[in-house]
Formats: C-alpha cells, sequence, structure tokens
C-alpha cells in the first residue's frame, strides 16, 4: 500500500516505516493520523516482519503536531451542548492515544531512529516504542507546555517509567529540551550515533539480530515486559508461568540446534496472521 505521510516496506523480515515529509519536519497532519494507525496493524496482520523500524528523513524526526490540526480544528470541537461536548473531545483523546499504544499492542518490536528534533507527538510516539536511538545533534522536547496545554498522548504516562521519574517531571514542567547526550545518560535512548547515516545503519543491524530470532521467544518478551511494566511482581511471575505452560514448544530450539550443527541459519515458522473471529478459512 502506499501512503501519504510515510513510506512502509518488508524486508528479510524487517517492516521499515520512513517519515517522508522533510519539507514540513515530518508534522503529522491529518492523514498520519488515520494512516499511521492502519499501517501499524496492517503489519501484526500480515505477520511477515518480525521487527519494526521507525525513522525519518531531512533535519528533524518529526515536529510533533502539525500547526493545521491546532488552525483549523473541527468546529464541533467548541460548539454545542458542554457535556456531549466534553463527551466527543474524551472520545477524540482516546482515538489519538490509541495511534501510538497501537506500538505496544502489535506482537513485534519497534525501534526507532531519531535525528535532530523530536518534538510534542513525537515524543509520544518514540516513548510507545520499545527501543530508541538518535543521533548526537538530536533533542526531545514537551512541547505542549510551551503552548499552553497538557500533554495527552502518552509521554506524562510512559516517559516516567523510561527515564527517573523527577527528570520526566522537570522536562514536562519546563518544557526544555533534553539533548542526546542526556537522553543517553538517563536511559531513553539506547545509543547515540555522529549522523543519520551511521544511525540507521546500526538501528538496522539491530533489527537484522532481532529478526533472526525465533519470532515467538521474541514475542514472549515483549508481552512479559509490557505486562510486568502494569502489574505486580507476583501478578507477573505468574503470568510468565502461564505463558510458558502455554507457548513453550520444542520446535523453534530444535531448529537453533539443528542449525548450529549444520552451520546454516535456523528458518523459523512465522507467526501466524491475524483473521477475524470465526473468518471462513480460504481453501
Amino acid at each position: 500500500m502506499s501512503y501519504e505521510t510515510f513510506t512502509l516496506s518488508v524486508e528479510n523480515h524487517i517492516a521499515h516505516l520512513q517519515l517522508n515529509r522533510p519539507d514540513a519536519y515530518n508534522s503529522m497532519s491529518r492523514d498520519f493520523w488515520r494512516e499511521f494507525p492502519e499501517a501499524i496493524k496492517q503489519i501484526d496482520i500480515e505477520a511477515q516482519a518480525r521487527v519494526l523500524v521507525i525513522s525519518s528523513t531531512g533535519k528533524h524526526f518529526c515536529a510533533g503536531m502539525d500547526l493545521e490540526v491546532f488552525t483549523q480544528p473541527d468546529p464541533q470541537m467548541f460548539n454545542g451542548e458542554a457535556g456531549r461536548r466534553a463527551e466527543a473531545m474524551r472520545r477524540l483523546v482516546h482515538q489519538l492515544q490509541q495511534c501510538f499504544s497501537v506500538l505496544e499492542d502489535i506482537r513485534i518490536p519497534v525501534l526507532c531512529a531519531i535525528q535532530g528534533g523530536c518534538i510534542g507527538g513525537a515524543l509520544d510516539l518514540v516513548c510507545a516504542a520499545d527501543i530508541r536511538y538518535c543521533t548526537e545533534d538530536s533533542f526531545f522536547t514537551i512541547k505542549e507546555t510551551e503552548l499552553g496545554m497538557t500533554a495527552d498522548l502518552g509521554t506524562l504516562q510512559r516517559l516516567p517509567q523510561l527515564i527517573a521519574p523527577g527528570l520526566a517531571r522537570e522536562l514536562a514542567y519546563t518544557g526544555r529540551k533534553m539533548q542526546a547526550e542526556e537522553a543517553l545518560r538517563s536511559g531513553l535512548v539506547n545509543r547515540t550515533f555522529p549522523d543519520e547515516g551511521s544511525l540507521l545503519e546500526g538501528v538496522m543491524a539491530v533489527a537484522h539480530e532481532i529478526a533472526g530470532r525465533s519470532p515467538l521467544a521474541v514475542t514472549g518478551c515483549k508481552q512479559m515486559i509490557n505486562y510486568a511494566r502494569d502489574h505486580s511482581m507476583a501478578d507477573s511471575l505468574s503470568y510468565m508461568a502461564t505463558w510458558q505452560a502455554g507457548m513453550f514448544q520444542p520446535s523453534d530450539m530444535m531448529q537453533i540446534f539443528s542449525a548450529k550443527m549444520s552451520g546454516k541459519a535456523p528458518e523459523f515458522e512465522p507467526l501466524r496472521k491475524v483473521t477475524a473471529p470465526l473468518q471462513k478459512p480460504k481453501n
């Protein structure tokens, strides 16, 4: 499929989604909010990819919400009876939040390669990813504070679980820039790179390594880590035991042992495609 706001390809079990509006600093236009979750869900449905890399083009990774969304809002947002207007606004925010929560919901790891500015809504996006990498000239900003509003699409919920809560609060309250060095030191990113070329090369190398692992084992890791983040230790250990009781099968391990003996890479069975409930099987 073709998209207006990014390109998407799948090669060697690696999906690569690249924002491609560099003249607009890859800001999130109305088309983006429709296309992005659709594309992510489709990757999960098809089950061809074992890892997703999100990168960008131009000077900045993403400048956040396109100004058009703010300057030309839906008139219904500010008109009509107050209670119904508020209910519609709450529902809209939930819908926009889900555009990024889908990165946590899909079964494969999501890696972000960030250059330049990662601003506002872009920070919401990368906080929902599994792993982040950036160039040495990158910076991260909770821009909403400077605009007189509270960030509402996930940064305030996810960032304090990625870095020290006090630092997350400072960034949110002040709206200041976090430079790449501080992002690395605080644990927001795993590694920095000198430039965009080496960044994408390095991230793709990690993606290639992940794609070479058992997709069932990798998705198990993602689901267990996410579950542990949101539950108690006791609940998480119990769920781990339940997962292992159902999902642990010897076939992938046998593939690995056989591949080591033959000197060849293992060939794992892919995860099943996502289908609609009770869908009639195709002949």
